[in-house]
């Protein structure tokens, strides 16, 4: 066997580790995004403009899904399933380039900003726990986030594998201060100026009466709020009552996969933020 053989066989074998190193976890920190910085101070803070031009913000596809990372503040809550990983993925790349370690206090999710800070509260048995997203998924439609191990023991939810949890953005990692920022920061974080958003219409009335009673029963379900569409349509005038707050069309998605109202479907509409 001559040089450039050998060569070559070691290569392949290179490249076939690198690969299997990632596991199923998605990397989407293509170094194709014009606007990175290779400042390295620009990619410590989620609180500096730059870092949503960071790579992992790009939208990226698993199993024929588009997700759409976004950019959200602190205060903002969602509702949804929980699960955790561990073993299996232990010692194998986050989508953000760490190492995982499943006694880290950390999470994937698939859509939150890398570094957001994130207080996660078991609806079971209220308890509560912090952690930092730093990896992508799961990417399962009926879950929101993946905790980590260590996480997952805090709230007691590894033996059941799954829980209802809710989750609260309540700040942004910065390496430099090694905390979550000051107010004056948040306020002079950038917010989104237009966006498309996304709503569940979850009934349809003829009669404004209908529509009213559906609006009052459901209104501020899980965080989310509802609104009137007066519509004229073939049929005559419709009274349409939309679920509105989904920050992207995944997480749209993965609240009507709960089965929370049938018959519903998602609906976009553009807006501006105030």
């Amino acid at each position: 066997m001559n040089k450039s053989s050998i060569f070559f066989i070691i290569l392949l074998l290179i490249l076939t580790s690198g690969c299997s190193s990632r596991g199923k976890r998605v990397y989407n920190n293509s170094t194709k995004a014009k606007s990175y910085s290779q400042n390295s101070d620009d990619h410590s803070s989620t609180v500096n403009k730059k870092d949503y031009n960071h790579p992992t913000m790009n939208p990226y596809v698993i199993r024929g899904i588009r997700y759409y990372p976004t950019v959200v503040s602190v205060g903002d809550e969602f509702s949804g399933n929980a699960s955790w990983y561990g073993p299996d993925f232990h010692g194998k790349l986050t989508s953000n380039g760490e190492i995982y370690n499943m006694y880290d206090m950390t999470a994937a999710h698939k859509t939150l900003p890398m570094n957001t800070i994130v207080k996660v509260t078991n609806k079971r048995n209220g308890l509560s726990t912090v952690v930092r997203i730093n990896d992508r998924g799961p990417f399962i439609a009926t879950r929101i986030i993946d905790l980590s191990n260590k996480a997952a023991h805090k709230i007691e939810m590894v033996g059941a594998g799954t829980a209802p949890v809710s989750i609260e953005i309540i700040g942004f990692y910065n390496k430099n201060k090694k905390n979550i920022p000051t107010k004056k920061e948040m306020e002079d974080s950038p917010k989104q100026k237009s966006i498309e958003g996304f709503a569940l219409q979850i009934a349809s009335f003829s009669k404004i009466e209908g529509a009213l009673a559906v609006q009052q029963k459901h209104n501020n379900t899980n965080g989310y709020t509802t609104v009137i569409k007066d519509v004229q349509t073939e049929q005559g005038r419709m009274f349409k009552v939309w679920l509105k707050g989904f920050r992207s069309e995944e997480e749209a998605r993965d609240y009507k996969s709960l089965g929370n109202f049938k018959n519903s479907f998602i609906v976009r509409e553009d807006y501006n933020d105030s």
